[in-house]
C-alpha cells in the first residue's frame, strides 16, 4: 500500500486505496514505457483527487515539477497555479520529494 505522510506526519497520512495504487502504478508503467505525460497525469490526479488518487498538493506539485523538468509545458503551469494555493513549506516539500525521485531513478540507471 502507498502511504503518503504529509510533512506534518501523522494526523496528515494519505493511504490510497487499491483503486489509487493501480492508476499511480500505470501512470508510472507509462513513465517507464516513454511517456512524459504520464508524469503529468499523476499531478493531475493527485491535484483533484480523480481515479481514485487521494487528493494531496504536495504530491501534485511533485509530479508537475518532475513533468516540467522533463520539458513538459502544462506541467510548469500547473505546477504554478497550485504553487499558489500552498505554504512556502509545503513547496519545499514538494521540491524535496522531487529531488529525490529523480535521484533514485538516476541511481537505478547508473
Amino acid at each position: 500500500m502507498t502511504v503518503l505522510t504529509s510533512i506534518e506526519g501523522g494526523a496528515g497520512r494519505i493511504d490510497q486505496n487499491s483503486q489509487g495504487e493501480a492508476t499511480i502504478a500505470q501512470y508510472l508503467g507509462a513513465y517507464e514505457q516513454g511517456s512524459t505525460d504520464a508524469l503529468y497525469d499523476l499531478g493531475v490526479a493527485f491535484s483533484t483527487g480523480s481515479h481514485g488518487v487521494a487528493c494531496d498538493m504536495i504530491e501534485a506539485h511533485k509530479w508537475f515539477n518532475i513533468a516540467a523538468s522533463k520539458g513538459h509545458e502544462e506541467a510548469a503551469w500547473c505546477r504554478a497555479d497550485i504553487s499558489d494555493e500552498m505554504t512556502a513549506r509545503e513547496i519545499s516539500e514538494a521540491q524535496r520529494r522531487a529531488r529525490q525521485w529523480l535521484s533514485e531513478g538516476q541511481r537505478k540507471v547508473a
